[in-house]
């Protein structure tokens, strides 16, 4: 039985080592590539990228077996280049934001995408609809000293086998490095935070039963059953 004095801090594997990331918050870029901008509304022209949170034990492994949510008819999937940061700052500059980067993943932003329809019309905050249990879907995290700084890549998600997402990670309106310098203008980064960067276009609902599947190459791959 957990009680509140043995709850452990959540944490993720690294690939290739026996060591795992400690995971201390988990920042999210809204509306970073063109076309997902376009499809969800909004207006693509390069303005100051926003930012939302989920909690640090909403992170669930990559290869997981996934219980639907509850509170919602519209579950989405958003495959994402996930940052994971081993060196913090406040206001870093753009020429230093590659050395705060400790790897990257691969993961799934699951959205309550009805409830954050409400949220929006309604004035209202997304966290129920971006922060609840198991929302962050996140592959093993690759360092950086072995792949380096990714700058282009496919990024790809299908569900039961059928593509849905298929993109570029050097499509994204705003790429890592800028990523990292405009979010420490806000908060002090730290190592064990994550940043998920951001979703191509062909979001698109999860029913129960559905294998979602996705990967960035060079990266990672996930693949959940939704149950």
């Amino acid at each position: 039985m957990t009680d509140m004095f043995t709850v452990a801090q959540p944490s993720v594997e690294i690939a290739g080592s026996d060591h795992r990331f400690p995971v201390r918050r988990i920042f999210c870029v809204g509306k970073n590539y063109a076309d997902h901008a376009r499809e969800m509304g909004g207006d693509p022209e390069r303005e100051p990228p926003f930012f939302f949170s989920k909690p640090a034990d909403a992170v669930v492994v990559g290869t997981a077996d996934i219980a639907m949510p509850s509170r919602t008819a519209n579950l989405h999937h958003e495959i994402e280049l996930v940052v994971a940061i081993g060196k913090g700052g406040a206001n870093i500059a753009l020429d230093d934001a590659a050395a705060s980067v400790f790897g990257y993943a691969v993961g799934n932003d699951l959205t309550r995408r009805d409830l954050q329809a409400d949220a929006k019309a309604g004035g209202r905050p997304w966290d129920m609809a971006k922060g609840f249990d198991r929302s962050a879907v996140l592959s093993a995290i690759r360092p950086a000293a072995d792949i380096g700084h990714p700058s282009a890549a496919r990024i790809w998600l299908s569900v039961n086998g059928e593509t849905r997402q298929d993109g570029d990670i050097a499509d994204m309106i705003w790429p890592v490095a800028d990523i990292i310098a405009e979010l420490s203008t806000y908060v002090e980064l730290r190592p064990g935070d994550l940043i998920y960067t951001g979703t191509p276009a062909g979001v698109g609902r999860i029913a129960p039963g559905d294998l979602v599947e996705g990967g960035i190459d060079g990266i990672g791959t996930i693949a959940n059953h939704f149950v």
